[in-house]
């Protein structure tokens, strides 16, 4: 795939593309004879992988981290295993505070409902 498909199918930028390439949060992608990214399978999923964790709000750094940990290979699994967990119980708190909030936002339109209809 080339970088404009792969840019649409995930709804980012062909800038913030190359910025994961040049960062390292996604491999080195394969190029054609004229020198144009083609994104293969593997790309696709670290894309994927990535846009989903940066959707949960792990920060790049963590993600840098990850990848780094992940291509040293098994000698890291166990360190991946625990940063994915320490990510997880941050964006589990996350969504407490965004359910709180909700619930807050309901109750206060709800309060604006009351002030309408009684009037």
């Amino acid at each position: 795939m080339t970088i404009t498909e792969v840019s649409e199918q995930f709804a980012l930028s062909a800038d913030t593309l190359r910025y994961y390439e040049r960062i390292g949060l996604i491999p080195p992608v394969t190029r054609n004879k004229s020198g144009v990214r083609d994104y293969g399978e593997e790309d696709i999923k670290w894309v994927e992988f990535i846009k989903c964790m940066r959707s949960a709000g792990m920060p790049i750094e963590t993600l840098i981290e990850y990848v780094n940990m992940f291509r040293q290979g098994e000698v890291t699994k166990q360190a991946r295993k625990e940063l994915l967990i320490g990510e997880r119980k941050a964006l589990i708190k996350r969504i407490q505070e965004m359910q709180e909030t909700l619930a807050r936002l309901d109750k206060k339109i709800a309060a604006y409902d009351e002030k309408v209809c009684i009037k």
